[in-house]
């Protein structure tokens, strides 16, 4: 009996778990059937619609580009600009530099020229200047118009200096006569 009992209760287990079963189904299958039905509208929405993002995204894009070209234009410009102030003044503190080196070259310069007695350029004007008081004292005393000023101060062309002519001598013609 207890068999029988176990399959009755089986039975009515099963007719009233398919009841059951068969109403869930229905209600997840008509789920299932508004969400596919959602998707393909979205799906459907995207593709009309994606077009219009893709535009707005890409105007988006090239305001953002524009923006940070000008904010990293700007940065460009200060920071050349601040080097540029860094350049002058490393180039001035540079040329000081080599003004005091080229003025303490030339002192040791004239100081090695004078110790090893080279008159120095204003020597050779003073010693000019005084020829020619002298001069103009000499013609003062003798009567006679002053000498204008030696051409010893004129440039030579070339650097070298003009040849000289030997005029013979008695000594030197004397000498060679025996010879011939």
């Amino acid at each position: 009996m207890v068999k029988k009992l176990k399959q009755m209760a089986e039975k009515k287990a099963t007719s009233a778990g398919g009841l059951l079963d068969s109403a869930i189904a229905g209600s997840v299958k008509d789920s299932a059937q508004q969400i596919w039905l959602a998707g393909m509208g979205a799906f459907s929405k995207a593709q009309e619609e994606g077009g219009k993002v893709f535009e707005a995204l890409v105007k988006e894009g090239l305001s953002l580009q524009r923006k940070t070209q000008a904010v990293a234009e700007e940065k460009i410009g200060a920071v050349t600009s601040k080097m540029t102030g860094m350049a002058g003044e490393v180039q001035a503190k540079a040329g000081q530099h080599w003004d005091k080196l080229e003025s303490i070259f030339e002192e040791r310069t004239a100081k090695a020229l004078n110790k090893l007695g080279v008159p120095s350029a204003k020597d050779v004007e003073a010693l000019i200047k005084r020829i020619d008081e002298l001069s103009a004292q000499v013609a003062k005393l003798s009567g006679t118009a002053p000498a204008k000023k030696a051409k010893a101060a004129a440039p030579r062309t070339n650097g070298a200096a003009k040849p000289t002519v030997k005029v013979p001598t008695k000594r030197t013609a004397a000498r060679k006569s025996p010879a011939a």
